[in-house]
C-alpha cells in the first residue's frame, strides 16, 4: 500500500490516500484509492485532489560555488608511473621495470619514459 498526501473531498481532513491493489485471483486488476481518515473511495486518479507540494527551498547557488581545484599543472599528472614505458601491471601488483621494484600508479621518478604510441596496422606475419 503507498500513500500521498491528499485534502479529502468528502471529509475535508488534510490526510494521506491509501493506494491499494485490487486482485481477482492472483492477476492485479487495478488499485483501489480511498482517504485514509474517512474511508471515502474515489473512482479514478484524476478524481483525487492531491495537496499541493511547496518547492523546496533552494538554499545554495551557482555563486555559492568554490572555484574549480586544479592539482596538477598543464602535463604534469601525465609524468607519474601511470604513462611510464617501464611500468608494468598485473592483478597481483604494479612493478617498475626499470627500478625493479613494486611501485604505485601515482608514484614519480626523475628517469621517467614516455610511453610511446604503437603502430597497430603492421602484421607480425
Amino acid at each position: 500500500m503507498q500513500t500521498v498526501e491528499i485534502i479529502c473531498r468528502k471529509c475535508g481532513a488534510d490526510t494521506l490516500l491509501n493506494r491499494e491493489a485490487v486482485y481477482e485471483g492472483f492477476a492485479k486488476v487495478g488499485e483501489k484509492l480511498t482517504c485514509s481518515s474517512c474511508g471515502f473511495e474515489y473512482a479514478s486518479e484524476a478524481d483525487v485532489p492531491f495537496k499541493a507540494r511547496k518547492a523546496a527551498p533552494k538554499i545554495f547557488t551557482d555563486a555559492d560555488r568554490s572555484a574549480k581545484v586544479e592539482v596538477f599543472d598543464e602535463g604534469e599528472n601525465k609524468r607519474i608511473c601511470r604513462y611510464c614505458a617501464n611500468y608494468i601491471v598485473n592483478p597481483f601488483t604494479q612493478y617498475c621495470s626499470l627500478h625493479k621494484k613494486e611501485v604505485q600508479a601515482t608514484d614519480t621518478c626523475n628517469r621517467f619514459e614516455q610511453v610511446s604510441e604503437k603502430d597497430d596496422t603492421k602484421s607480425l606475419f
